[in-house]
């Protein structure tokens, strides 16, 4: 079955160039060269992926993100940018954006991500079972065939590698993993230089599921390693 990917991207040549790919990969690929364009089409929601250029006519990416996931927690958005300063990745990250790399990137790790994306969206769309349909720690209740979370009994709405992360700490509680661990574990692939990724994902993971983002009950952090978490 074809994937639908959302291209929001100002440079057709670089848009062109994305689609040329991804059909190769099977998907069906609408573009956008403005923010405006992008949001509307993006809360249709027929989209499995969202490549998001940072800088955009109009609305600029970050606002795009912001809007979205104020409506829609699931489609995984990868944000594509040619700033690479510590402060915009991170902002981008905190915004919602489930992924980030800047250009000029690598065209074969950039499908590496995608195809990350589409096998977590392929699960989610046809609901599928786990072995285990429900994973509790304390007072989070994880539904992974809905991809659903209860804190306190209350629905607390997660992206999706938020929520992917969730559930990986909440099957392993009590060991810790660094954050290198974490990218090959969790978003499929480990590079230098990615690791405030998984800061800035945790970071807003926390201020979701805890009463205290900044005294953690249950993801807290291993000084000098990483993270472990306790249910």
């Amino acid at each position: 079955m074809a994937r639908h990917v959302l291209v929001v991207e100002d440079n057709f040549d670089q848009a062109e160039l994305l689609a040329l790919n991804l059909r190769d990969l099977d998907c069906c690929v609408e573009h956008a060269r403005d923010g405006r364009t992008g949001l509307e089409l993006a809360l249709s929601g027929r989209f499995d992926l969202m490549i998001l250029d940072l800088v955009l006519p109009g609305l600029d990416g970050l606002e795009v993100c912001k809007r979205l996931r104020q409506h829609d927690g699931a489609v995984p958005v990868l944000m594509v940018t040619c700033r690479s300063t510590e402060v915009d990745r991170v902002l981008g990250l905190e915004l919602g954006a489930d992924d980030y790399i800047t250009k000029p990137f690598n065209l074969r790790e950039l499908l590496a991500r995608v195809k990350i994306a589409f096998r977590r969206t392929e699960f989610y769309k046809n609901g599928g079972q786990p072995e285990r349909s429900v994973v509790r720690a304390g007072r989070i209740e994880i539904n992974v065939g809905e991809r659903g979370v209860l804190v306190g009994g209350e629905p607390v709405e997660l992206t999706a590698r938020e929520f992917d992360l969730l559930l990986h700490f909440a099957k392993h509680p009590a060991r810790v993993f660094t954050r290198v661990q974490l990218l090959d574990q969790v978003w499929g692939y480990a590079h230098d230089g990615y690791e405030h990724t998984v800061n800035s994902h945790i970071n807003r993971l926390r201020g979701k599921i805890e009463v205290d983002p900044r005294n953690p009950e249950f993801i807290k952090t291993v000084w000098g390693v990483g993270y472990k978490f306790t249910g």
